[in-house]
């Protein structure tokens, strides 16, 4: 026993942060059910039980529990609380389970069909190209700044229908700290991340005051004038259509999640290519690999690592027993790594046979935004190989990984290219 709590999972330490998986290789074959103080339930590395997990809402759920159940979470207080970026609030489709889910995600889903993809695409990549305009003749400049974070965001604006004339406040407050959000607050997020100056508190506030105010104004102009995004269809004349209030929590968690995901797909794959140059070239000389390549490189460096669910009943995970209500975090880097799964995990494999990784959930609550995410890292990927000859690491600075837990992506990634 003593031997299993010798595995450590401190998620916020340097060498941790660089290279998450040597330590998830240690938990996923010495403690695959890992308890401890640190997160306040259980953390599951093994790829058949979390893909398990996933799939059976009925006995893990994803929404909220009661309010004693959320009282008692509060009062834990666990030194580390991962436990979901979402509030316990039945109007977010990421924090219901059927049938409410069922029937929020069929009024949206829509919005992601393979048409709708289609007609996006030469909107990414006429973006994309727009924004290494600027930068593509200084020769070295950092990919996330530039291009993963404001692309998704450009993009998610676009399918929504946000005004352009607004579009300063609808980019500052999909750049804004999350971790000042209700829902992070609650589950004390912030304390991962370093606190913010009253002043920076104060700008924050007034920028989600005023989105919050736009938000609610362009739902109400969709409402009386529809047109082709995703708005008009939450909102349209349809009998089922969403409420106002469901509306506004849909928009704020598809801009909120499909950002960083995206972000973090374009910087963490080309980060993978660049340490991986044979890749790169191998992409070059058959660019028909490119959407298996952006597949293996969601499973090889996962943008999310952590999703939770919570047991709805007394149960058991890889041989040990999970009591009812305990919050159960599932380590979907780890799962994606697993050689029980995967041969050769550790390599990048764009001809991989079988990759059904976990990188966007599975089940019910697969990833609505996934067909995006994977347009875009494919857009992406397609135009940086157009434009540029040559792409390398720059000597300096070194990339830099994000201070967080539950996604993983890179706050820089400085890049030397040659037309």
């Amino acid at each position: 026993m003593s031997g299993v709590r010798e595995v450590a999972w401190w998620p916020l330490g340097s060498s941790y942060l660089a290279d998450p998986y040597p330590t998830l290789r240690r938990l996923r074959e010495t403690d695959p059910c890992h308890r401890g103080t640190l997160t306040g339930g259980v953390l599951v590395s093994r790829y058949r039980d979390v893909n398990r997990i996933l799939r059976d809402y009925k006995h893990f759920r994803n929404g909220p529990g009661d309010a004693k159940e959320e009282h008692q979470a509060q009062n834990a207080r666990p030194l580390l609380n991962v436990n979901r970026l979402v509030a316990p609030d039945p109007n977010r489709l990421v924090a219901a389970d059927p049938p409410v889910h069922t029937r929020l995600r069929r009024l949206v889903r829509q919005a992601f069909n393979v048409r709708q993809m289609a007609k996006m695409e030469g909107y990414i990549r006429t973006a994309a190209h727009r924004l290494l305009d600027p930068a593509a003749d200084e020769g070295v400049f950092d990919l996330v700044s530039v291009l993963a974070k404001p692309l998704p965001v450009l993009v998610i604006a676009r399918m929504i229908g946000w005004p352009e004339e607004d579009f300063a406040l609808f980019k500052k407050w999909c750049e804004g700290p999350r971790r000042l959000e209700p829902f992070v607050q609650k589950y004390r997020l912030d304390a991962i991340d370093p606190p913010l100056s009253k002043e920076e508190i104060r700008d924050w506030i007034r920028t989600a005051v005023r989105f919050k105010h736009r938000l609610a104004l362009l739902v109400e102009e969709r409402r009386s004038s529809p047109q082709d995004d995703v708005v008009s269809r939450m909102v349209g004349s349809h009998e089922d259509r969403l409420s106002l209030k469901e509306t506004k929590a849909m928009l704020r968690f598809l801009i909120s999640v499909g950002n960083a995901a995206t972000t973090n797909l374009i910087g963490n794959g080309v980060l993978a290519l660049l340490r991986g140059p044979e890749r790169m070239q191998q992409l070059r000389r058959s660019p028909n690999l490119l959407p298996s390549a952006v597949d293996e490189l969601l499973r090889y460096d996962s943008p999310q690592q952590v999703t939770t669910r919570i047991a709805t009943e007394d149960t058991e995970i890889a041989g040990h027993p999970v009591a009812s209500e305990s919050r159960v975090h599932l380590l979907l880097g780890a799962a994606n790594r697993d050689p029980e799964k995967f041969e050769r995990p550790d390599e990048l494999d764009f001809g991989r046979a079988d990759n059904r990784h976990v990188a966007f959930g599975r089940g019910v609550h697969h990833c609505l935004g996934a067909p995006l995410a994977r347009l875009e890292g494919r857009v992406a990927l397609e135009v940086l190989l157009e434009r540029f000859a040559d792409i390398r690491l720059a000597a300096s600075p070194a990339p830099i990984f994000g201070r967080t837990v539950v996604k993983r992506g890179l706050k820089h990634l400085h890049v030397c290219v040659r037309r």
